[in-house]
């Protein structure tokens, strides 16, 4: 899991000496939301208790032929706390501890892995980058930044051996899976057709952290996390930070934002949450197969995005009253024509022939064309030609060469090109470190 930007005004908690000390908490977004699943719940002002932690300072676990010891997983365990602000109780602090160990492990399996590429080398100025960033968002100076949290128990030389190792994994990953991440033209067009005929639905802007089941111990602790979680950000813990540090879904790395989901598009369990939603809340857990989900509803639309479509056309005049003649040897002249246009010759193709006319209709919305070429513009597919359409003008062969989705927030076709590819690299980084995982020696002492 990547690491989470410190906010300016967090209030670090610490485990030192084995005790865990509860952190400030903080406002968020999420704070005091309403939970249509559990009734009416509210922002808690009292710390909880402070939980005892005990933890001996030995080997904890080996992975292959290096050790996490339990000095490792304090330091872990403070980052995740820390960066995801959710405040240590007796009953999470096992799940902040599995979350911890998991994300040690991988993170073991991904630096030996990076130790076999001679040529990936991370270096300290890369390091001070992606420090000197986090302290940039935090409002203060590197050294200010390291201070703060070495203030709150986080060694300076642990959160570095962390950003190298995740700075030369994304390194890796993106050298190594770039090519078959990519995505064709046909893929990013069909991913368009899909949202143009999705238009008209209701849609929702989420917000998601999935536990997934055979990462946390099983079904039913991945259960009982989930309910944590949920109690924490009612408390104030930000939504994005603890999905940054807790979720196992590809939007981990974006703070949990899974963006516009079409009705009917996800599993019936969740898609029964999202209709009871209210913009604001958050759900209780949601149990699927493999995991479990929390969803934050930021935003809902009834799906009145217009749908746009870019046409050109071939015609020949006729009048309303032409005989059955005369229009059965236009269409057969426009017929004989079809198979040899597209896009990008109608046009030349209908001003070079006598008796015909050509015109580039340019983008219009579907509902402001006329009749007879709105079940054109809906039906057919982009770089297609119709068959001939009967107008009071004339007959009219139309060339569709583009559709999209217009209105706010609709992606454009670079941006539905970059998701598509992001979304491939991340089931690939995944994919890889599990491979790891199954091939690697990992005990627990």
């Amino acid at each position: 899991m990547g690491l989470m930007r410190f906010t300016t005004g967090v209030a670090l908690a610490a485990l030192i000496a084995g005790s865990a000390i509860a952190q400030t908490a903080s406002t968020s977004p999420t704070a005091g939301m309403q939970d249509p699943a559990a009734g009416s719940t509210g922002p808690v002002a009292a710390a909880a208790a402070r939980p005892e932690f005990k933890m001996a300072d030995g080997i904890v676990a080996t992975v292959n032929d290096q050790v996490i010891t339990g000095f490792d997983l304090r330091q872990r365990m403070l980052s995740v706390i820390a960066m995801s602000q959710v405040q240590p109780t007796e009953e999470n602090l096992p799940a902040i501890q599995q979350q911890a160990l998991q994300s040690l492990i991988e993170e073991r399996l991904q630096a030996q892995e990076i130790a076999n590429y001679e040529t990936l080398v991370v270096s300290d100025e890369e390091v001070n980058r992606e420090i000197a960033e986090m302290a940039r968002e935090a409002g203060t100076t590197p050294e200010n930044y390291l201070a703060f949290l070495e203030q709150g128990g986080i060694r300076p030389a642990a959160l570095r051996a962390q950003l190298r190792t995740e700075i030369g994994w994304r390194e890796l990953v993106g050298g190594r899976f770039n090519s078959r991440s990519r995505v064709s033209r046909a893929q990013v067009e069909q991913a368009l057709r899909q949202l143009n005929e999705a238009a008209a639905k209701p849609q929702y802007l989420v917000g998601e952290i999935y536990l997934e089941a055979n990462r946390v111990g099983g079904q039913q602790a991945a259960l009982n996390g989930a309910e944590q979680l949920v109690q924490q950000m009612i408390q104030g813990a930000p939504f994005q930070n603890v999905a940054r540090q807790f979720s196992a879904a590809p939007s981990a790395t974006r703070g949990g934002d899974a963006g516009w989901i079409v009705q009917g598009t996800v599993q019936p369990a969740l898609q029964a949450a999202l209709e009871v939603l209210e913009v604001g809340q958050l759900s209780r857990p949601i149990p699927v197969e493999g995991g479990v989900y929390i969803v934050y509803m930021r935003d809902k639309r009834s799906g009145a995005a217009t749908s746009l479509v870019s046409l050109k056309q071939a015609m020949i005049e006729l009048p309303e009253a032409a005989s059955e003649a005369e229009l059965a040897a236009a269409a057969a002249r426009l017929e004989t024509l079809r198979p040899g246009l597209t896009c990008d010759n109608i046009l030349q193709r209908a001003t070079s022939e006598a008796g015909l006319l050509g015109s580039d209709l340019g983008e219009s919305d579907v509902a402001d064309l006329a009749p007879q070429f709105q079940q054109v513009a809906r039906s057919a597919e982009v770089n297609t030609i119709s068959s001939p359409v009967r107008t009071p003008l004339g007959l009219h062969l139309l060339a569709v060469c583009g559709k999209r989705v217009g209105g706010a927030d609709v992606p454009s076709y670079r941006e539905v090109e970059g998701r598509l590819q992001n979304q491939n690299l991340a089931m690939l980084a995944r994919r890889y470190i599990r491979d790891l995982r199954a091939d690697a020696l990992i005990e627990m002492k």
